[in-house]
């Protein structure tokens, strides 16, 4: 098991790939998140070793980038690389550079991960914002387990439309997950600064109201909590020194 963990977490290390900073595309994209738990105490050791694998990474002249960010609340401490891929071909590619850069991983960063979770999403840009994530550095990211899919998309098919006709763009980028045990979709809100959360605006609900009415409202909110089965929400601030943009 710890050879197995140790080859898994060294490829995510090898196969690094494009960050998505310009989410505000209109073409569907894939979303690589690496979630790493790191060993309590460890977090400086685990950093060191990041910035050391991104040093080696640049001078052995590697091309792709990706954004690390590290979740500020829930139990442990955790960071999340968010990496992209136009296509799935793009998982044959080799990275040489990283390739040259293994044994920095397997020394340097893998000893002070506790636990490492994989997951691909798939954005869906006829739901999100249009504006890019440019100077935003921190994001609230919603996360939804549904049991009804179909109910769920049009929900937020009509939110998304409703928020957009309101305020001129939607608020957050949408993303659909891949497998895996955890979410099935999330939402991810982009902030400047930690000052911007002081600003007060309505909700989505109230929002939605005042175009569609209180008996409208109540019936959507009613068929969107009918279609979950768990909702939970995070906040992460970018690492930009572990980051490669």
């Amino acid at each position: 098991m710890k050879t197995l963990k140790t080859m898994f977490c060294v490829a995510c290390f090898l196969f690094m790939l494009p960050s998505t900073t310009q989410a505000q595309e209109e073409e569907s994209f894939i979303l690589s998140l690496t979630e790493f738990t790191i060993k309590f105490g460890h977090d400086t050791n685990f950093t060191d070793g990041v910035k050391k694998w991104n040093k080696c990474y640049k001078e052995n002249n590697g091309s792709n980038t990706w954004n690390v960010w590290n979740r500020i609340q829930g139990k442990g401490n955790v960071y999340v690389m968010s990496s992209r891929m136009n296509n799935w071909a793009e998982m044959d590619k080799q990275d040489p550079a990283a390739k040259a850069c293994q044994t920095i991983a397997v020394n340097s960063i893998i000893p002070y991960i506790e636990s490492t979770d994989y997951s691909t999403t798939r954005y869906m840009p006829e739901l999100s914002r249009k504006a890019n994530m440019e100077g935003m550095t921190i994001v609230w990211v919603y996360s939804f387990k549904v049991n009804n899919s179909m109910a769920f998309n049009e929900v937020i098919k009509d939110i998304t439309s409703t928020i957009a006709q309101k305020e001129g763009d939607n608020r957050g980028y949408w993303y659909s997950v891949m497998g895996g045990e955890g979410a099935d979709y999330f939402v991810s809100t982009p902030i400047k600064n930690f000052a911007d959360l002081d600003t007060k605006r309505d909700g989505v609900w109230k929002v939605y109201e005042s175009v569609h009415g209180k008996a409208k409202t109540k019936e959507t909110r009613e068929k969107f909590s009918a279609s979950l089965s768990d909702a939970w929400d995070y906040t992460y601030v970018l690492v930009e020194d572990l980051s490669m943009q």
